[in-house]
């Protein structure tokens, strides 16, 4: 992952790339999606950028309203820290 503030601003300001089996998937600031190799899939349009934002705070706050599960369980947020910690200690 790369997070640079230098380039031009005519260029996507995130970019994913998504490669498996010889075959690429491009999303374009999350509202372009461009696939190489895919049979019968080109390309995908979408009319709004979603991140997921909305959906993640409405999985959260029905979780707190209905006393269900965390959308993202305690054990898997843990996990993630002590690796980004691990990182960190190695760079």
């Amino acid at each position: 992952m790369h997070d640079l503030a230098n380039g031009s601003k005519a260029f996507s300001k995130e970019r994913l790339e998504v490669f498996a089996a010889g075959r690429v998937l491009q999303l374009d600031n999350f509202r372009r999606l461009v696939g190489f190799g895919w049979p019968g899939f080109k390309s995908m349009n979408l009319w709004r950028q979603d991140k997921g934002q909305r959906a993640c705070a409405a999985a959260f706050v029905e979780a707190l309203r209905s006393g269900g599960p965390a959308p993202i369980p305690l054990e898997e947020i843990l996990e993630v820290s002590r690796v980004a910690i691990e990182m960190a200690e190695t760079a």
